[in-house]
């Protein structure tokens, strides 16, 4: 490994670092977000030198081509987030609309959902609470910072365009969607079993 890094032009190694720094701070590295194509090309391309360094450190790297994500794991990532319940909420409605949105899109094409779409949908799962605006947008800022979606424009505006990106599929780690829909009845329930209790 330390003979590769050596071989390694000044901006190859600045690269490396960069990416390797990137995937501590955000776990996810996507294809289709702007400002991770560099990085995902570049750890294509010396994929045998970060599984190397990082297996040194106790991490596993996946790649999955196909789907042109990456996703760094492990026991003591220092990117692990405790999501809030409104966040683990809207995460999962994430998840299913890329599911819904998948199957009226080719292969090639990103999976677009508008703001209204998590509205839509929030309300359709008849949640007790009304979703907070801010509560929101906090959110999907955060997940844009971890590389699950990519967003512009403003993020309270209903009509604003989400690009919701594949590395989803390896935050919420499941092929069946009714274990989605029951994570998130799971959680409702368990909401208005504490207002009774309060």
């Amino acid at each position: 490994m330390l003979e590769a890094l050596e071989n390694m032009t000044v901006g190859q190694k600045t690269q490396f670092k960069d990416t390797a720094n990137k995937l501590l701070s955000q776990t996810f590295l996507s294809r289709d977000k702007r400002d991770n194509k560099e990085a995902y090309y570049f750890l294509m391309s010396y994929k045998d030198l970060f599984d190397e360094f990082f297996s040194i450190l106790g991490y596993e790297l996946t790649l999955d081509i196909q789907m042109g994500s990456v996703m760094l794991s492990g026991a003591n990532l220092s990117s692990s987030l405790r999501l809030k319940r409104d966040e683990s909420i809207i995460l999962l409605i994430l998840r299913l609309l890329y599911h819904e949105k998948m199957k009226e899109t080719s292969l090639n094409e990103n999976i677009v959902a508008s703001v209204s779409d998590i509205h839509e949908k929030y309300d359709y799962l008849q949640i007790k609470r009304k979703l907070n605006k801010t509560d929101l947008v906090n959110a999907l800022r955060i997940f844009r910072r971890y590389n699950l979606i990519e967003a512009s424009g403003d993020l309270a505006n209903a009509q604003s365009k989400i690009i919701i990106l594949p590395t989803i599929l390896y935050a919420i780690k499941t092929e069946d969607i009714n274990e989605v829909f029951n994570t998130i009845n799971k959680m409702s329930s368990e909401e208005e079993i504490n207002e009774k209790v309060n």
